[in-house]
């Protein structure tokens, strides 16, 4: 620790600014030692793991919707409101989400992590450690614990530290700026400062062990599936993970600026391998580095106001020790700033239709969704003012397109008149009913409410049955008919994958007919009941073969869908030509005569 303070206090004597520090993230990032695993080795965190159960009550407020006053969010980008982009990130910390992307890159190539979301798991779960006198080095003055996981109101999660981590030799807390369980900080646990050391509590460290936990098991986290999939394993809760979302996407829409003032972050120092230098492997001791026994947690004061931007901001100062069981801060959400009025809102409520309906694999839904919201007095919110609209449901394939790719939320800008209007939105794949959810935020956080408009896709029908093929369909008695027939199903114009189909083979009355052409059963048996089959991707079916009795004559197959389309297709069993017969030969005259 004084090696690092030593360079810390260095960097700060040559007067480094923040940004130039942070553009040499990348270089950095290779001195540093990296986390043992490879990210796509490790195994995907499974569904008893606890960091995955309640563990504490992290901050789940959205980035403020509200634009400031002069402020013009871009269309489908977040508001420009208070903890908009990433102002309100101290410099060491976003120094440790760089790091830790820096990191990834080499180690999981294929997960793609940016360090927006790892700030945004930072931001949820700690507010970055910005109120526990965060260090340029990573260290907090002050220790950052969750609850006591005795199973009342949190998980039950006994000891598995020895208290090594969070003070605590009967029950796990979660520690650090991104809250990791003792005993999966074990398992994915990651050496982000390069000093061999794997420590929770340091911000490079935690940013790192953040990055391995979420690329486990060779996770891909450009897709959205995927990415859904990681944040629901550090918390299995819908709400935590539309909060990091939101966090995250502010962040990339606010550039890469932070917290003005405060010490320089301390950067780990370059010494890049050779080719021939193997990468290091895994950093895990034999038995975990224990740190100095930690102070017992104290309660940290609150700030009268946030602090106004270009003034530094002091580390709190810690309180009077308090009693271990009670945490810093229930969820390691830290100190919030002392908030401003709200935005008093009425209510946000549909404009025109609730319902909205379309056919799978339609372009959009004929009706777009809209909301108003209004102000206590009844007056419109400010315009500018976004509204989010997301859609809500795992089976639905509906989605948005943002910046040119799918996205299961947009934001649309509010009006003169307090109304919003939702973009286009895709039908999707997949029939099913599903929820398109609006939502607006006051100012930190106070929630103006929500609307969910009911959403349907529906299937889309088999109104036509045409045979792929032509020529007449022959046979003889005693054989088969040549080729399998295949149908093809469509609907307005398109084929229609799904559909089910009845075949049923029709005698010269028009009735089921119990002999002539059949299908065989899985015994090799005459099959002449109906039976159903189901159109494929292309919207067709090739029937099975067809074979016949002895029986001659003309019959009728007949295909049906669930909603009444019919096609009819006749079927002829030829009888055999008869062999002329030979006339009897004529006598000769003198075989007559000689009568």
């Amino acid at each position: 620790m004084k090696i690092l303070r030593t360079r810390a206090a260095s960097v700060s004597r040559q007067g480094l600014c923040t940004a130039l520090l942070v553009a040499s993230l990348t270089t950095a990032a290779v001195g540093a030692s990296p986390p043992h695993g490879t990210g796509a080795d490790d195994p995907t965190p499974g569904p008893d793991n606890p960091q995955r159960q309640p563990h504490g009550v992290p901050n789940l407020s959205l980035p403020d919707l509200v634009p400031r006053p002069g402020a013009t969010p871009k269309p489908g980008e977040p508001g420009s409101g208070t903890g908009g982009g990433s102002s309100d990130i101290p410099a060491t910390a976003l120094a440790a989400y760089k790091n830790a992307e820096g990191l990834a890159k080499g180690l999981y190539p294929n997960c793609h992590i940016k360090w927006e979301l790892i700030a945004g798991i930072g931001k949820v779960e700690s507010e970055h450690a910005a109120s526990y006198g965060l260090q340029p080095d990573g260290s907090t003055t002050k220790p950052i614990r969750g609850p006591q996981l005795t199973g009342d109101k949190f998980a039950l999660v006994k000891d598995t530290d020895g208290g090594a981590w969070d003070g605590d030799p009967v029950y796990d807390r979660a520690v650090g700026p991104t809250q990791f369980i003792p005993s999966t900080w074990k398992d994915y646990g990651a050496d982000g400062n390069g000093d061999g050391k794997l420590d929770p509590n340091n911000i490079f460290d935690a940013a790192a062990g953040t990055a391995r936990y979420l690329c486990a098991g060779g996770k891909d986290l450009s897709d959205g599936a995927q990415l859904d999939k990681a944040i629901l394993s550090y918390n299995n809760s819908r709400e935590y993970v539309n909060a990091v979302l939101a966090w995250m996407h502010t962040y990339e829409s606010g550039g890469s600026g932070s917290t003005p003032g405060g010490s320089t972050p301390w950067i780990p120092t370059p010494t890049r391998p050779s080719d021939t230098t193997p990468v290091p492997g895994p950093v895990r001791p034999s038995t975990p580095s224990t740190p100095s026994t930690p102070a017992k947690p104290s309660q940290p004061s609150r700030p009268n106001k946030p602090s106004e931007p270009n003034k530094p901001t002091n580390p709190p100062t810690p309180n009077k020790p308090d009693n271990p069981s009670k945490p810093d801060n229930p969820g390691g959400g830290g100190d919030k700033p002392t908030p401003s009025k709200p935005v008093e809102f009425k209510a946000i409520e549909h404009v025109g239709t609730a319902e909205l309906t379309a056919t799978v694999d339609d372009e959009a839904f004929a009706d777009h969704a809209k909301v108003k919201v209004v102000t206590a007095d009844g007056r419109p919110v400010p315009k500018g003012t976004q509204v989010r609209f997301e859609v809500i449901g795992p089976k639905t394939k509906a989605r948005f397109t943002v910046d040119g790719k799918d996205s299961t939320f947009a934001l649309a800008t509010v009006a003169e008149d307090g109304t919003a209007t939702a973009p286009d939105l895709k039908a999707g794949s997949v029939a099913g009913d599903f929820a398109l959810r609006a939502t607006v935020d006051g100012k930190d956080g106070a929630k103006a409410g929500k609307f969910d408009f009911a959403a349907t896709v529906k299937p889309r029908l088999a109104t036509a049955l045409q045979r792929i093929g032509k020529g007449e369909l022959k046979a003889a008695p005693k054989g088969s008919f040549a080729g399998r027939i295949t149908v093809e199903a469509s609907g307005d114009g398109k084929v229609v994958a799904g559909a089910k189909v009845t075949a049923s083979i029709l005698g010269p009355d028009g009735k089921p007919a119990t002999t002539g052409p059949y299908f065989k059963d899985e015994n090799g048996k005459p099959a002449r009941k109906p039976l159903t089959f189901t159109t494929d991707d292309k919207g067709r079916i090739e029937l099975p073969e067809l074979f016949t009795d002895e029986q001659s004559g003309t019959h009728t197959l007949e295909l049906t869908t669930t909603n009444g389309a019919v096609l009819k297709l006749t079927l002829t069993v030829a009888a055999p030509t008869p062999e002329p017969t030979k006339p009897a030969p004529t006598p000769s005259p003198s075989a007559t005569a000689k009568k």
